[in-house]
């Protein structure tokens, strides 16, 4: 007797491979992150003007932000092919070792960059226009 396992969707491939090719990148990623990070900081011992405080958050927060999705790309890939239809499959692979590995990556990521955006990136106010 042949049991018949479906096949999974021509999207979910595309999908699948779209997400290695983009989780390649993330040590690269990650890095460049980490660099920036380190900018932040030095300029924050430096007490440096808020101006170049904010632009120095704002790279912190969209390297964080390519970090992250190649983090997230890495997690769905090594969840596997199946995960992207089943969320089944997906809850299983979530409880493998790579797989916890990947998603404790990805939620410490997330709590970064949303620390960054809570306290990181300084707040300037608007400057008021003149009345005439």
């Amino acid at each position: 007797m042949a049991f018949f396992r479906p096949r999974v969707s021509r999207e979910a491939e595309v999908r699948y491979h779209a997400d290695q090719e983009i989780s390649k990148s993330f040590p690269e990623l990650l890095e460049k992150a980490r660099q920036a990070e380190r900018t932040l900081r030095d300029l924050r011992a430096a007490d440096a003007d808020e101006i170049v405080l904010l632009g120095a958050g704002l790279a912190f927060d969209k390297a964080l932000t390519e970090a992250l999705r190649a983090a997230e790309a890495g997690q769905r890939a090594t969840f596997g092919v199946r995960s992207y239809d089943d969320r089944i499959a997906r809850r299983k692979a979530k409880a493998t070792p790579a797989g916890r590995l990947w998603t404790d990556e990805v939620e410490r990521l997330r709590t970064l960059r949303e620390e960054n955006r809570l306290w990181g990136i300084p707040r300037i106010p608007r400057p008021v226009p003149a009345v005439r």
